[in-house]
């Protein structure tokens, strides 16, 4: 008899499993650091209003998003399907982008308006752009972790 080499197939995680498997961890702190970005970019006033516009549209979007994703993997609405593990590394990949993309103009605007803002307004825009590259890179690395949870599927 010949020994078979197969591995075992990954499966995405469903109910409580989400708090505890490796990619899917990050949904809570994505959305708390989402969210605090959307707070804290809502709360100030800048003079361009297009750029912050963008920030707004990428924390909402991401912010919901995430939260119906994580809806549907603790309800075990991915059936354990692979196309759903591709879905996952596409839809955290796109988000690594906008994130990326909305860090960069928070922090050029931030840096550009540091004159003309109140300080307590400046102090409100450093913190909405470290929690912007502070979700950037969690949904980076939820991204590294999806694609090899679906090239192991």
């Amino acid at each position: 008899m010949a020994a078979t080499t197969a591995q075992p197939m990954a499966s995405l995680p469903s109910g409580l499993e989400i708090c505890t498997s490796a990619p899917d961890i990050f949904y809570l702190p994505e959305l708390v650091f989402g969210g605090l970005v959307w707070i804290l970019v809502a709360s100030t006033h800048v003079t361009p209003p297009n750029p912050l516009g963008w920030v707004m549209f990428v924390s909402v979007f991401c912010f919901v998003l995430t939260f119906l994703w994580m809806i549907i993997f603790a309800a075990g609405g991915h059936k354990n399907s692979s196309g759903w593990a591709a879905a996952d590394f596409a839809y955290h990949f796109l988000a690594v982008i906008f994130y990326l993309s909305a860090g960069v103009d928070l922090a050029y605007i931030t840096f550009r308006a540091k004159t003309d803002l109140q300080f307590r307004y400046y102090q409100i825009d450093i913190a909405a752009v470290v929690f912007a590259f502070v979700s950037t890179l969690l949904y980076f690395i939820h991204a590294i972790l999806s694609i090899v949870r679906w090239k192991n599927f």
